[in-house]
């Protein structure tokens, strides 16, 4: 869901839930041989969007550096108490609702939220179908907090907008989803139909854009308003958004210094929750699409299709992530539940089926296994899938084989963050506020769970071996020891 990534979680039908909760992670792999051995590759992959110079100190977009979701960048927690203040170095509140991750650069720290009226405004977790959207809830505030990474102190607020929203959301959802992308100069936070906004890192407004109605509801109900999900990415200097919407949706890129608009490519899509992926490699950037309709890359320069496929979940959430020359698509609503590894060299159309001869840039696929809301990792040589049941698949991320799959959690709660990693260890976060951390392999072994005491929908963000957690009303510093003071813009 945005990644929640979202970073905000969508409903799941009862039959979609009952799915979730029996299948087996067990799966058959297609794999499709290349005609000639492929090359040894190293595991990082090359650099893309939301890459920093300073790895392990900035966190720039959704999943940080490369949409990774790995940072290394010294020692980071194992075990920790909020009740007991034991490596907490910070608690700040946040007020209202908003489901979007921090990002980090340098020593800021960024966060969106939206407030209202209400002090405890309407907010339902756990793994149930129910689609209706919450009633009017009245004028909101739409803001912006930049907060100092050593103390938690915040250093501004900027109000991006001040109105009834244009969309309702669902009772898991927020009008606060999408994840800010920074580039150390820039600040682009979006607020699906409330606008997309530019700051510098002192809070200036630089620019704002009205893209208009943005209705990402299920497309079966279009009167079942969801809100929206996808998070900006800056790539260079481009902000490229993925709306795909109940009616002309697309995907577009505008110029970071002016907002002005370079491309617009439609998008026959139903409503998907995914943000984009760019990744470039052999001189090629391309602009990476989940969905289900159009599962597809794009020209970043262009905004010309490259290459297509269509098939898996009606609802795609998780974000197109990049490992080893393949490029990982997973979703899983309405029955299927695929995933699929590209060659990230593909072009034109990509067929799944067994034989077809548009197959070729398929690596390999499996029909079951795949993930509803969270954006799954590749740490290593191994790609993690967890499902919103937590039912944790590990396979070989060059072959597909699968290697263990092990359940996080009793099974009746909901997963929505996405995983990251540090350390050589994996954080995953239960809507509940559970932290369950697990060393990294073939086989993760559960090594602590650790309570947030709060609802945490967002994924978290990692600097300097510190871990950022945005639950229902904080953001959270956990860590061994405070990161070093000027690690700055």
């Amino acid at each position: 869901m945005s990644s929640i990534q979202l970073t905000s979680r969508l409903a799941i039908s009862s039959s979609a839930v009952a799915l979730l909760v029996v299948a087996s992670a067990a799966c058959v792999v297609h794999r499709n041989e290349p005609s000639a051995p492929a090359p040894a590759v190293a595991s990082t992959p090359a650099p893309v969007a939301g890459q920093t110079e300073r790895p392990g100190v900035d966190w720039p977009s959704f999943r940080g550096p490369l949409a990774s979701g790995i940072s290394e960048g010294g020692p980071s927690p194992t075990s920790w108490s909020v009740e007991r203040s034991e490596k907490i170095l910070w608690k700040t509140p946040v007020p209202g609702l908003g489901h979007s991750s921090p990002v980090i650069w340098g020593d800021r720290v960024f966060v969106t939220t939206a407030v209202g009226s209400a002090e405890d405004p309407y907010l339902k977790v756990g793994l149930y179908g129910n689609i209706e959207p919450v009633p009017d809830e009245g004028v909101l505030r739409f803001i912006v907090y930049c907060l100092d990474k050593q103390s938690g102190k915040i250093l501004w607020e900027r109000t991006a907008r001040t109105g009834a929203p244009r969309i309702k959301r669902h009772t898991k959802s927020t009008h606060a989803n999408p994840t800010p992308a920074t580039d150390g100069k820039h600040l682009v936070v979006f607020f699906g139909s409330e606008g997309l906004y530019a700051y510098d890192l002192d809070g200036r407004l630089l620019w704002k854009k009205d893209l208009g109605l943005l209705d990402s509801g299920y497309y079966e109900v279009p009167a079942a308003q969801w809100g929206f999900g996808s998070s900006p990415v800056i790539h260079e200097d481009r902000v490229i958004v993925q709306c795909d919407i109940q009616s002309g949706g697309f995907l577009a890129a505008f110029r970071l210094s002016d907002g002005q608009e370079i491309w617009r490519t439609p998008r026959e899509e139903v409503p998907t929750w995914s943000t984009p992926t760019v990744h470039v490699s052999e001189g090629r950037a391309q602009v990476i699409a989940n969905g289900w309709k159009r599962i597809a890359g794009y020209d970043e320069r262009t905004g010309q299709e490259i290459w297509w496929m269509k098939g898996g979940g009606d609802i795609p959430v998780p974000t197109p992530i990049v490992a080893h020359d393949l490029i990982f698509i997973t979703n899983a609503h309405g029955g299927p539940s695929p995933v699929y590894a590209i060659r990230t060299d593909a072009s034109g159309e990509i067929g799944s089926e067994e034989g077809s001869p548009s197959r070729r840039h398929l690596a390999w696929s499996a029909p079951r296994g795949g993930a509803y809301m969270q954006t799954p990792l590749v740490y290593g040589e191994h790609l993690y899938v967890c499902r919103d049941n937590g039912q944790l698949s590990v396979f070989d991320a060059r072959t597909g084989q699968v290697l263990h799959t092990q359940r996080l959690g009793s099974g009746a709660t909901g997963f929505t963050a996405s995983a990251v990693a540090a350390d050589g260890k994996i954080y995953y976060t239960s809507e509940s506020g559970e932290i369950f951390v697990l060393s990294a392999g073939p086989q993760p072994e559960l090594i602590a769970t650790n309570a947030m005491d709060e609802i945490v929908m967002a994924t978290p963000a990692i600097s300097e071996g510190v871990l950022y957690f945005r639950t229902r009303g904080h953001l959270v510093a956990v860590g061994d020891r405070l990161p070093e003071v000027g690690g700055s813009r």
